[in-house]
């Protein structure tokens, strides 16, 4: 299926355009809190990145597609008076960077939430979390409670289920389906959690980049900065205290505080 025709949100009527981009098992809407924060001086566009939310599947993770897909969103939309803002979260954040680099005109500032340029290589976490969900039997689920029982053998915190379970729809017969395409997402984990393409080219991004690491995660690490300031010379890095890997959600004010700063004041 052809990536054209991204779902997408928008939230506020005035301002500058800020386009949020999720991570993995995510989807828009899941920067409500920020984007609610950022009102009323800009307007948020909250996307279903491919394969998650109500964007359509596809047949392979590509993230020079997947920037290819936001640039037709923006320009159709967002983009046609100008560049807007972009802030991405881990594999949003590899697609918000792979678009500053294929797509320059398009993006003004951006803002890369705790994920950098290169692979980790490191996809454990991720397979287990894709495994848990693979096991929960869906002929046996009569409501999201049970899913949640079935889930927490694998998975004990709440928060984190929470989160997983939002991917978990009804279908037409009346039972429950996953809404994003978990399958593919499972057989292309290297690639999700590889480098983007842009690493091993020339191309760099001169506009103001803020990177965004959460003081308890490890994908953002010290080594990684050379890489990224090639790529982004005006990367400016900021370490947000008590957050893991996702700190938009940990710790909301904060994120939002540092988003205001560096889009609408800076």
């Amino acid at each position: 299926m052809s990536t054209e025709g991204l779902h997408s949100t928008t939230v506020g009527s005035a301002g500058p355009f800020v386009v949020f981009l999720h991570g993995l098992f995510g989807r828009g809407r899941n920067f409500s809190t920020a984007a609610k924060a950022l009102q009323p001086d800009a307007r948020a566009v909250l996307v279903d990145l491919p394969n998650h939310g109500a964007s359509p599947w596809t047949s392979h993770v590509d993230y020079r597609q997947m920037a290819g897909a936001v640039a037709d969103l923006l320009r159709a939309g967002p983009a046609v008076d100008g560049p807007v803002h972009v802030v991405g979260h881990s594999m949003g954040g590899k697609t918000a960077m792979a678009l500053a680099l294929e797509h320059p005109e398009l993006v003004d500032r951006l803002v890369v939430e705790d994920v950098s340029p290169g692979g980790t290589g490191e996809v454990s976490e991720f397979e287990h979390l894709l495994g848990s969900l693979a096991r929960i039997d869906l002929a046996s689920v009569q409501s999201l409670r049970d899913a949640d029982a079935q889930l927490a053998r694998d998975v004990p915190q709440p928060t984190l289920r929470g989160f997983l379970l939002q991917n978990l729809r009804r279908d037409d017969q009346g039972g429950f389906a996953w809404q994003a395409n978990l399958e593919l997402l499972r057989r292309e984990l290297p690639t999700i959690t590889g480098d983007i393409p842009q690493v091993a080219g020339t191309a760099s991004f001169d506009g103001p980049v803020l990177w965004v690491a959460g003081g308890e995660s490890d994908y953002v690490s010290e080594d990684q900065g050379p890489l990224m300031r090639r790529l982004f010379p005006q990367t400016r890095k900021v370490t947000v205290k008590g957050a893991t890997h996702w700190v938009h959600s940990q710790r909301p004010e904060v994120f939002a505080e540092v988003l205001r700063r560096f889009l609408l004041d800076g």
